[in-house]
Formats: C-alpha cells, sequence, structure tokens
C-alpha cells in the first residue's frame, strides 16, 4: 500500500492474486474512476501501486481528457512499482506515467516524488485502502492533502461494509461461520492499529477527519460489488482469496472448530472445498471520500 514494509513476500503469487482482484472489481473501479475524474483533469497521483488494475483505468480515463495528461504511482515496493507502471503505460498512448517508490508515511513524500521527476501535485490524489494503515492517520491525510493542486481534489477509498461470501449455515460448525471469522478479523485489524509504533488514534468519521486536514466541500460515495449466486470461475476465486485472507487471522481468535471448518472450504482436495460450491456469492461496500484543496 506505499505504507509499510513488503518483506517476505512470493512476488509472484502476490501479483497473481492482485492481477485477478483487479480483473475482478474492474467495472466497479472503472465506474469510481469516471465519477472522479473530471473533464479538465490533466494529472493523477495514486498511492499504493497495487498490480496496476486501478492505475490502467487512470490512463484510459486521462487519454480522454487532452494533451499533457500524466499520472504518478507511489508505492514502496519496487515489485509493484514494476508491475502498476507496465500495466498503467500500456493501456493507453499519450499519457506520461511515472513511478515513484515512497512512503506515504514520510514527511518528505512530496520531495522525493519531485525529486523522481514527477509534479509532486496533481488535479486528483487517489489512495485506496492505504490511509487506515498509516500510524497518524490524521498527519497522512494532511500530507496527501499537500499533493493536490489548489482547486483539485483528494480521494480516499476506505471499508464500508465487509465482504460476505458463504451463506449463513454452509453444514460445517456452527451456524455463523463467516460473522465469527469476520469478527476475528476486526479484532487483529485493532490489534494491528494498537501496537503500530507511533500509532496516533482517530476518533472521528472520514469526511470530518478530511475537513480536519484543511479540506473542503467533503463528501462521500460508496460502490456496490454484488455478485449473486450461482458464481463463474473469477467469482468462486475471489470469494477463495477472501476466505484465505480470513485464515490469516483466526488461529488465535475463533474456536478450534471454525478454523478446522475453513481449513476443509479452502482445501481443494475436502469434500468441503468452497470452489465446488454453487452458493458462493460475493457482497461488499466500499466508501469513497472526497474533500477538495482550497483554490
Amino acid at each position: 500500500m506505499g505504507a509499510h514494509s513488503h518483506d517476505n513476500i512470493d512476488w509472484d503469487a502476490h501479483l497473481e492474486r492482485l492481477r485477478a482482484a483487479d480483473d475482478f472489481l474492474a467495472p466497479e473501479i472503472a465506474e469510481v474512476v469516471r465519477r472522479l475524474l473530471l473533464p479538465g483533469d490533466r494529472s493523477v497521483i495514486e498511492i499504493g501501486a497495487g498490480a496496476g488494475g486501478t492505475a490502467a483505468i487512470f490512463v484510459e480515463s486521462l487519454a480522454g481528457n487532452g494533451a499533457g495528461a500524466q499520472l504518478t504511482i507511489v508505492d514502496t515496493a519496487e515489485q509493484l512499482l514494476t508491475a502498476a507502471g507496465e500495466r498503467a503505460s500500456d493501456a493507453a498512448d499519450g499519457v506520461a506515467v511515472h513511478t515513484v517508490r515512497a512512503d506515504a508515511a514520510a514527511d518528505t513524500l512530496a520531495e522525493e516524488i519531485e525529486q523522481a521527476g514527477a509534479s509532486p501535485q496533481a488535479d486528483l490524489v487517489y489512495a485506496a485502502f492505504v490511509v487506515h494503515h498509516l500510524p497518524d492517520q490524521l498527519a497522512g491525510l494532511r500530507r496527501l492533502a499537500s499533493l493536490v493542486k489548489p482547486g483539485g481534489r483528494l480521494a480516499i477509498v476506505e471499508f464500508g461494509l465487509q465482504t460476505r461470501v458463504l451463506p449463513a449455515d454452509v453444514g460445517l460448525a456452527e451456524p455463523g461461520l463467516e460473522a465469527r471469522l469476520l469478527n476475528a478479523r476486526e479484532q487483529w485489524f485493532q490489534q494491528m492499529r494498537a501496537e503500530m509504533e507511533g500509532s496516533v488514534r482517530l476518533p472521528v468519521g472520514w469526511p470530518k477527519a478530511m475537513a480536519q486536514a484543511g479540506l473542503v466541500d467533503t463528501t462521500s460515495f460508496s460502490y456496490l460489488v454484488d455478485r449473486p449466486a450461482p458464481m463463474d470461475e473469477s467469482g468462486r476465486a475471489a470469494a477463495l482469496r477472501h476466505l484465505a485472507m480470513l485464515r490469516r487471522d483466526a488461529e488465535e481468535r475463533v474456536p478450534a472448530e471454525d478454523v478446522s471448518a475453513l481449513d476443509q472450504l479452502l482445501d481443494p482436495d475436502s469434500d468441503h472445498y468452497a470452489a465446488h460450491r454453487d452458493d458462493l456469492s460475493y457482497l461488499s461496500a466500499s466508501t469513497i471520500h472526497v474533500g477538495t484543496r482550497p483554490a
């Protein structure tokens, strides 16, 4: 995400997962970009590279806004920057793509972007699921707001409603397995925030925090990912990625019966392998908060 370490990662596998997620969510992200990007915008800074799916959509949209457009992608992970830069550069002609290895938690962020040969300010600064990883989230918002041209916008994407993929009763463990796993995930997140070095609480909602960061006319909207059962192969794969993420946080936070049930759902050799079910669905909502830097 550009704000924390990416050590000890199997990059080939990680990029494969990120690319699959990009493809799965492409229709919804294209609509988000359509709503955020104004006809007069010529520059975007994206904080957090991922595998470049969103960057590619930004490039395609910027290419239609006229000459002189540029996209700057910022992340701490060289592998992600390379992959995202290549995908974005291939998306359309006429848009300059810059990749900058920098940390969104560092006060030198704007300076590092400029040193890399990119403009340190843009019409739109976009950060998806990044700010909640920063130790001081309000300071992070102020830092990102400083990258916005006067009259431009900062857009951050944060969680709305937790993703759900399973029926209430999967026939393993007690009914409500996914609800318990999601609660464990929330416990993990709160512990992660509490133990983060330099962590500062943010006891206000995102729109108010953006106003405290100096932005005005703050608004919010949500996008829904709604793929009902039965899903195609890409949908089932997305559900499995979601369940695998929940597994990482489950060991010490849910009963052993729940861990065993989840392991069976994730095991291709199990009779209960989730990918063989025709009742998986994918339902989630994320929220975009947008604030304008005073002209």
